[in-house]
């Protein structure tokens, strides 16, 4: 049995952020609906990743949207409204990520919501919050790194502002959305009371971003300064960073200059004694290592270096991942099986619960292909 069957989620959401959440809710046993527009359901069905579209719906939303059902409901029509209120007084989590307004509008806020049912878990992602001057941008994964900083720690130091190559907003947002909504529920276990769980694509960027904010707020006036090449962190000195090989590249996370000077077998790391030199320094001491490690292949310099104690690795990509023996014994992949019978092949739940990998079997819902049973089950 999983941790959250028995818990009904009515998720009023769209594209990427509120449904990673309910993907998370679901893969842990809870029963998740989408409230979704009659015909073209919720807008996240057209995302186009590559072009990859199966049963009329992007291939992103197959992987976000797996073991939901679909509820269609047009919420300015008042007698669909109030079956979803129904719905509502049955469940024990709403969540949306509409823009500020957009629910008050329709009647579905938390301070009437909270009236028809005390006990629920009232979870919204806004872009920006819900006060302020960019309240009413829209909420999206490349605004939010733009405007968070974040675009100023990745790439090398003349690079333009690089945003990272995931939507880590979306994700980040979904998982903080996941983690309180857990919390409210252990918390209405406990009193009996529902909550108003709320977070933030710039806040969950803000908040990953703790390091450097924290320095910045202790004093630390300085801004954050990527490596001139291999740049891994902007904040951590050398030799943190990625560095090319004769045949590829490989990182280096933790290791003295001089343990690495030792097993790179040079002597121009001597003059880096002084450890405040391996931040000051740390172009100068990154082009040494550069140098030595162009001149043989990654898995010698591997061998080398963690017979030292020097945490390093191979950088791989996607292909090199997937084909190695240590991404295949995770068993992370898994089979959908569509409305329509085709198969999709994605991950899994990376949460294992006693020891038991979680998987799932049923694919994304057509829009509104529970509409019917779930009237009847709830006497809609």
């Amino acid at each position: 049995m999983l941790p959250l069957e028995g818990i009904l989620v009515l998720e009023f959401c769209q594209y990427m952020a509120g449904p990673s959440a309910g993907l998370k809710l679901t893969d842990l046993g809870a029963r998740v609906i989408k409230i979704e527009r009659p015909k073209f359901g919720e807008e996240g069905r057209q995302i186009n990743i590559k072009n990859l579209f199966i049963d009329d719906s992007s291939l992103l939303f197959h992987a976000l949207n797996r073991n939901k059902e679909s509820y269609t409901a047009n919420l300015k029509d008042e007698e669909d409204l109030i079956n979803v209120k129904k719905l509502i007084q049955k469940a024990n989590v709403m969540t949306h990520n509409f823009r500020p307004g957009v629910m008050e509008t329709l009647g579905l806020d938390y301070k009437t919501i909270k009236v028809l049912n005390p006990k629920i878990i009232y979870a919204t992602i806004t872009g920006y919050g819900t006060i302020g001057p960019w309240a009413k941008k829209p909420g999206q994964d490349l605004l939010a790194q733009s405007i968070s900083g974040v675009t100023y720690l990745t790439g090398d130091k003349e690079d333009p502002p690089t945003p990272m190559g995931l939507a880590v907003a979306d994700i980040f947002s979904g998982t903080h959305l996941t983690q309180g909504i857990l919390a409210g529920l252990i918390r209405s276990t406990q009193t009996g009371k529902g909550a108003l769980i709320e977070v933030s694509l710039l806040e969950s960027m803000i908040d990953l971003q703790f390091e450097g904010i924290t320095t910045y707020l202790n004093g630390d006036k300085y801004k954050p300064t990527r490596a001139r090449n291999g740049n891994a962190h902007a904040f951590l000195s050398a030799p943190y960073g990625v560095y090319k090989t004769n045949d590829g590249f490989l990182v280096i996370a933790l290791a003295s200059i001089k343990d690495l000077g030792e097993a790179l077998g040079s002597k121009a790391f001597t003059k880096y004694k002084n450890q405040k030199t391996w931040f000051e320094k740390k172009d100068d001491i990154m082009e040494l290592i550069n140098n030595c490690l162009i001149k043989e292949n990654s898995s010698y310099w591997i061998e080398k270096l963690e017979a030292k104690g020097i945490v390093c690795e191979e950088v791989f990509n996607l292909e090199q991942l997937i084909h190695h023996e240590g991404y295949q014994i995770l068993n992370f992949d898994q089979v959908l099986t569509l409305t329509n019978g085709e198969k999709i092949h994605t991950t899994r739940c990376p949460i294992r619960i006693n020891e038991n990998k979680i998987f799932s079997t049923e694919g994304a819902p057509r829009v509104g292909e529970h509409t019917d049973q779930i009237a009847k089950e709830f006497n809609l």
